[in-house]
């Protein structure tokens, strides 16, 4: 395990000899202090760290808020030299002398997110300059006034020869004095060069802190579900940071300066109190902790060395890595579950290049995965159907979804599959689709079954027509025969034999014409009539045949729409069927039509058991019928309705329903009226 750059820059930025505080750019609330800079602030951590800046400075805000509110908008630095400021230190009112800098730390856009203050205190600087300046001053006054003692002392020269010699010795005083201000001279010239290079230090500081910023930045947003705790060689804690201390149980205020053994984690500390050990020795490891809780942490223990290179501090890095774990489960779920589907699952990049291949695409089409891997789809697609790829490819990138849909597909010796084909995209962290998930499902022998069930249905139903015709021929002679016979039991069980084949033949048509439907030989035959004409001849015959519900009509006068009126004819008479079958006796049937320029719109409302809402979206599924304990009893085979929404649609027109279950249905159909 090696130190980030980013440790580095933290060692750097804590132990720092100038003053740092880093304040977040949009709120001002600093976010990291160093112990130079509480000292020359005079105020305790927890009176500045997470505060807003101008709180714990108040008294120095009317001079320079504006000068750090133009930092954060300009984004320029801003810096003041020897700047005497009257601070509350320490609970005492004081004047100090600062050099300070706000320095802007902006992102990747160029926007101002952070602030760094540096703040070096000037005071002893500014006051020992002043008093050497003081001295040379003092000096300068004495050196003028033994200039004119000088001269007093040569205009009474020959007055005064009798007091050479204490002359003399008074000079040789006087010499002595100006050597010993010559070295003051010289130590305060050494120290203005120790004070020169102590600023090209902190300047060189700066300079490498700014050019870390960026890095600092980034680790600082980046590092998550984290505690970070750094300890001395003695095992006290120095530091504790990050957003998980809380839900660890880490104070600052309890245990930073303190001995784990000082505030009674003496269990947790000789539990992990080897690891401690092997750090200050000097190694850098990992491990993985479990918590009682079931969080899985990631921990690092990094030793940290001194300018000597010996281990002074120790740092451990908590990250929990649980989200990581639970993924990784999950993707190990997900893989076996590809692995074990009984669908092909294939993944491909954009370029249409094969990524992924289970073991049941290997079944269905015959490719071993090393085989297919890094090969292009188009392998798998039939010549003629080479176009839906790139079609497929260009609606998912516009943001449709591609329902699953039916096709073909080639195997590896040649032979055409039948195939039901969902597709998805991929996307990374950003959302930008990387490739496509395609599942096939191998439906070869479900549309060989779908081709004999509609075989079967057309020719049993073909078969059936002819004597059924025959047999309405005969009931319809003997009806007649039987229509002045005094036998009314005869008469009346040759109409109920009669309705009888109605139905059936009614039946029969309705497999004939899914098996025309799927065949594709339905035809719609177009021509102008009145729908309301054909609504009434249809309300007509119903109140003839069923005496149990009573059939009312709503809607008059002439509505001429283009359509085919004997299937038109079929999809009301279903309709009415319905609404019959599935409603009481003696209840009402109520069926509306009107028209408008562009539509006609015809309704079938009875007062019925209704429709679950799961099942009023499946009605008009081919051979769908609803398995309830109250339906059991009512015969159909649940093609009806299909047949009727295929007719409508091939119309042009729509077909839906409205239900609520125990109240009643209202079915609805409309047709373009040209």
């Amino acid at each position: 395990m090696q130190i980030t750059p980013v440790e580095d820059l933290h060692t750097i930025v804590l132990n720092a000899p100038v003053g740092i505080c880093i304040l977040d750019a949009a709120t001002l609330t600093c976010e990291i202090v160093n112990d130079k800079f509480l000292e020359i602030a005079g105020k305790p951590h927890e009176a500045i760290s997470g505060k807003f800046y101008w709180e714990p400075f108040a008294e120095v805000r009317p001079y320079y808020e504006a000068a750090l509110n133009d930092v954060v908008k300009y984004g320029n630095p801003y810096q003041a030299n020897e700047a005497e400021l009257m601070l509350i230190r320490n609970g005492k009112e004081e004047l100090i002398v600062v050099t300070f800098v706000y320095s802007p730390i902006k992102n990747n856009e160029g926007k101002v997110t952070k602030v760094t203050v540096w703040v070096l205190e000037n005071t002893t600087q500014v006051t020992a300059r002043l008093k050497i300046e003081e001295s040379a001053a003092e000096l300068q006054a004495m050196n003028e006034e033994m200039a004119a003692t000088n001269e007093e002392m040569a205009a009474t020269n020959e007055e005064l020869e009798a007091a050479n010699d204490e002359l003399a010795a008074v000079n040789e005083e006087m010499a002595a004095t100006n050597e010993e201000l010559e070295a003051a001279n010289e130590e305060l010239a050494a120290v203005n060069e120790e004070l020169a290079a102590t600023n090209d230090e902190l300047v060189e500081a700066r300079d490498n802190i700014q050019r870390s910023e960026k890095l600092f930045r980034s680790i600082a947003v980046n590092i998550p579900n984290s505690v970070i705790i750094v300890i001395d060689r003695d095992h006290r804690y120095v530091i504790i940071e990050g957003d998980l201390m809380d839900k660890l149980g880490y104070d600052k205020k309890d245990y930073e300066g303190k001995h784990p053994t000082e505030i009674g984690q003496a269990e947790r500390y000789l539990a992990s109190k080897h690891l401690y050990d092997r750090m200050m020795g000097g190694e850098k490891f990992s491990t993985e902790r479990k918590a009682a809780t079931g969080e899985s942490y990631l921990v690092h223990f990094v030793p940290l060395k001194n300018e000597r290179g010996e281990v002074d501090t120790g740092l451990i890095m908590a990250i929990d890595i649980s989200d990581i774990k639970k993924a990784e489960e999950e993707s190990a779920k997900l893989a076996a579950i590809v692995q074990s589907s009984d669908d092909a699952i294939i993944s491909k990049t954009l370029e249409s290049v094969i990524t992924s291949w289970n073991a049941s695409a290997e079944r269905i089409f015959g490719y071993p995965a090393d085989e297919i891997i890094g090969e292009s789809i188009y392998k798998l697609i039939p010549h003629d159907r080479r176009d839906e790829e790139p079609r497929i490819l260009e609606r998912l990138k516009s943001g449709e979804r591609v329902e699953h849909f039916e096709t073909k597909r080639v195997t590896r010796d040649g032979r055409l599959l039948d195939v039901s084909l969902s597709i998805s995209p991929l996307k990374d962290a950003q959302g930008n689709i990387i490739g496509l998930s395609k599942i096939a499902r191998d439906i070869t022998e479900k549309k060989l079954d779908e081709t004999r069930k509609n075989d079967f249905i057309g020719m049993a139903s073909h078969e059936l027509k002819t004597p059924l015709t025959s047999l309405n021929a005969i009931i319809q002679v003997a009806s007649a025969k039987l229509k002045h016979n005094d036998d009314r039991y005869l008469a009346s069980a040759m109409e109920k034999a009669g309705i009888q084949v109605k139905r059936m033949t009614r039946m029969i048509n309705g497999f004939l014409n899914i098996s025309r439907l799927e065949a594709g030989k339905i035809l719609v035959e177009k021509q102008p009539f009145d729908i309301g004409e054909l609504i009434n001849e249809i309300v007509e015959e119903t109140n003839f045949i069923v005496t149990t519900h009573t059939i009312s009509l709503r809607g008059s006068g002439p509505a001429i729409i283009s359509a085919d009126r004997d299937k038109i004819s079929s999809v009301l008479s279903n309709l009415i069927s319905n609404a019959v079958k599935y409603s009481p006796k003696g209840q009402v049937i109520q069926i509306s039509y009107k028209i408008d320029d562009e539509q006609a719109l015809m309704s079938v409302r009875d007062e019925g058991i209704g429709i679950e809402p799961q099942d009023i979206d499946k009605i008009f599924n081919r051979y769908y019928r609803i398995e309830a304990d109250h339906t059991r009893h009512i015969s159909g085979f649940g093609i009806g309705l299909y047949l009727s929404a295929e007719i409508v649609k091939r119309h042009g027109g729509e077909i839906w329903a409205a239900s609520e279950s125990g109240k009643g249905s209202t079915f609805f159909f409309s047709l373009p009226v040209a």
